[in-house]
């Protein structure tokens, strides 16, 4: 895999990639190989779920090519990933399949000089690289040793360079030494490999001390966010960089960085102070944990990815993608109090019979965490005997050495609280310690939305249900099937309704109709057209005296929102129907021959427009073995999607389906339907021999 990921690089003049794998029966991606750019760039990226607006994501999701030629388009396209890498930088990210089976995605990266297109010969390289990433992993699969997920991506080293001989060592560490300033090499990790007498003495350490090091953590008064940005716009875009930066107490260095596959060679140069210049950080000790320029792009990532979750699972999912990677942690906990009691919303890398233990448990000044329920001031723990302390009765059962329990506030009060843990010893030093105070307060505010999301969800659901009909009656002589699919984004309800009527023991109505909007107002107005429907059907209106009397209730309600409507009158003993719509897509009619058409019902107005408007018929003969499909507009529109092609693809699939088995027709129909940007009401009926 290793030199399969590097010649797919290599090939295709890349300077970097990401191998992506997606386990069995999993919907999210996962970060297994890492070559080009240090692993620290990819943290908020290692898992990738399926429906994220992410390259990779799209890529795999639809199975093509998905290419951003630059910075800008990033921005327009994908605002989340380039909120954090806001650098000059190209990106191809293509699906990995093995025969039928997806196996994950592959992105390449380019310098920002890259021209706008991939090239004739670059597709060419991408697309062989992806096919040989992609057999090997369905070969992985299949000899029961698949690539699967770990707690870091593997990172492949970049390979060696020249090695110079003796002489030639010489002289260029002579011709370095003869330049004015000083000059120093960071690897692809950031690490200072060399470094003249004269920059360790312009930045003011012994060589020893800087040999192996990261420049902000070796020097406190480099680790301000300007200076790390650079050195990561480098890595990115491959384009030199330059910065300023005050080195305690007075004295302005100027960095001018020059990367490439191997890293990044620095000149440091002495200069006049620079406006753009940050102020100068405290000179203390290094910092342990996180540079602060890490947790800044951490916690931009964060506040993008929230405002997206909806839910309050979906809040806590979110969170501990982002923050775990991010921060070294190995263990997350979203708790709240619920009527003096201890619940447990989520948890990441925990046991659940642990978190079994302690949710719904009676809150007490015993229980980890619960200080900061209360009171809303954060909690940290470096070793267990700190815990111990604060919380005697505390057991060691977690295997975790070190905790942060942060408190989670929305509108100025404590809503819960979010525990971190970390499996090696941890410091918390304080403005590491603001940081995660900071992130977990934007947790809390996003999850205090979430619960108000839910609660709406769960009262529009409801209501939503007592709408729609919970089962459709038996009428001798009819098979029936019917599918309701809400639409991807809001509340997941809207006006889309059906429903069967039973008028005697040989007669039948269907209706099928769909209100304007995606809200309560829209779901309250369907209840009243579907129970209009029905009270006139049930007194033997015809078709189209069902729509007019309808109609002229809605006109008289006039509730602001367009509503149209088919109704079908069936008679099962001549087999014959007949249709009216009020401004309906047509259904279509699978003849007994598997011939498949749609049917020219004669069109009228939408419900409650004119209260007036007359609705012409259409009768068709209903055979036994044939079947009519009523469906609402959300299972043939979508964006960018011609609709009579769409209508002509779900004929297609109507008459390749076996129209002896209604629910897996229904089914096959709501399956290939695009991606419900719309409510989907299905009814299939077929009168039986």
């Amino acid at each position: 895999m290793d030199a399969a990921m590097a010649a797919a690089v290599r090939e295709a003049g890349a300077f970097g990639g990401l191998l992506y794998v997606l386990p069995p029966d999993d919907d999210a991606l996962w970060l297994a190989i890492v070559t080009g750019v240090p692993p620290e760039f990819t943290a908020p990226w290692r898992r990738v779920t399926l429906s994220d607006p992410m390259p990779v994501a799209d890529a795999v999701r639809e199975r093509r090519l998905v290419w951003v030629d630059g910075q800008q388009e990033m921005a327009r396209r994908y605002p989340r990933p380039a909120l954090v890498l806001p650098y000059d930088f190209a990106l191809a990210a293509a699906p990995l399949v093995s025969g039928p089976a997806l196996q994950g995605g592959l992105v390449l990266l380019w310098p920002g000089a890259h021209s706008p297109q991939l090239s004739p010969r670059e597709r060419a390289a991408v697309e062989r690289g992806c096919r040989n990433l992609g057999d090997l992993l369905g070969q992985a699969a299949e000899h029961g040793d698949p690539l699967l997920p770990s707690g870091r991506p593997r990172a492949l080293t970049s390979p060696a360079g020249r090695v110079p001989s003796p002489t030639e060592a010489a002289a260029v560490t002579a011709f370095v030494d003869r330049l004015p300033g000083g000059s120093c090499a960071l690897d692809t990790k950031g690490r200072i490999v060399f470094i003249t007498p004269a920059a360790a003495e312009l930045v003011g350490a012994d060589q020893a001390d800087l040999v192996g090091a990261l420049p902000w953590e070796a020097l406190p008064w480099m680790d301000v966010p300007q200076v790390e940005d650079r050195y990561r716009a480098a890595m990115v875009s491959r384009r030199p960089q330059a910065f300023t930066v005050l080195r305690p107490p007075g004295t302005w260095l100027s960095f001018e960085l020059y990367p490439d596959d191997s890293g990044i060679s620095v000149r440091i140069t002495g200069t006049g102070p620079s406006e753009a210049a940050p102020a100068p950080p405290s000179a203390s000790a290094p910092a342990a944990g996180p540079s602060r320029a890490l947790l800044l792009y951490h916690l931009m990532h964060l506040a993008a990815t929230l405002t997206e979750a909806v839910g309050v699972q979906d809040v806590i999912e979110q969170s501990a993608d982002q923050l775990l990677p991010a921060l070294g942690a190995q263990g997350m906990v979203v708790m709240t109090a619920e009527g003096g009691r201890l619940r447990i919303l989520g948890h990441r890398g925990y046991r659940g019979d642990i978190m079994s233990r302690f949710d719904t448990i009676a809150l007490s000044s015993d229980i980890p965490g619960s200080k900061v329920l209360s009171t809303g001031v954060p909690d940290f723990f470096s070793t267990f005997a700190e815990l111990r302390r604060a919380y005697p009765s505390t057991v060691h059962e977690d295997g975790m050495a070190s905790w942060a329990i942060l408190p989670l506030i929305a509108s100025g009060r404590p809503i819960g609280s979010l525990l971190l843990a970390y499996s090696r010893p941890h410091t918390f030093p304080p403005g590491e310690r603001a940081v995660l105070t900071s992130l977990a307060g934007l947790v809390g505010q996003a999850l205090d939305r979430a619960r108000l999301y839910d609660v709406k969800h769960h009262l529009v659901h409801r209501l939503q249900s007592a709408l729609l009909p919970h089962t459709l009656p038996r009428v001798p002589g009819l098979k029936v099937a019917a599918r309701y699919l809400p639409a991807a984004r809001g509340l997941g309800i809207g006006g889309d309704f059906y429903d069967l009527i039973r008028l005697d023991e040989r007669t039948a109505g269907a209706a099928i109709g769909d209100v304007q909007g995606h809200n309560v107002d829209a779901a309250a107005l369907m209840g009243q057209v579907r129970t209009a429907v029905h009270a006139h059907a049930t007194v033997g209106a015809s078709p189209d005296d069902v729509l007019a009397g309808t109609n002229r209730l809605l006109t008289d309600l006039d509730p602001g929102l367009f509503t149209s409507c088919l109704y079908v009158h069936l008679d099962l003993a001549t087999h014959r129907a007949c249709l009216a719509t009020a401004g309906h897509p047509p259904p279509l009619l699978r003849h007994a021959d598997g011939r498949t058409e749609l049917l020219p019902v004669p069109p009228g107005l939408l419900l409650g427009i004119e209260q007036h408007t007359r609705y012409p018929v259409l009768e068709i003969p209903l055979p036994p073995g044939s079947v009519l499909a009523l469906y609402t507009d959300g299972l043939v529109e979508a964006p960018g999607t011609d609709l009579d092609d769409a209508t002509a693809a779900l004929a297609g699939l109507v008459e390749d389906a076996d129209p002896t088995d209604l629910g897996a027709m229904a089914d096959l129909l709501i399956r290939h339907a695009p991606a419900p940007g719309d409510d989907i009401a299905l009814l299939l009926l077929s009168p039986a021999g």
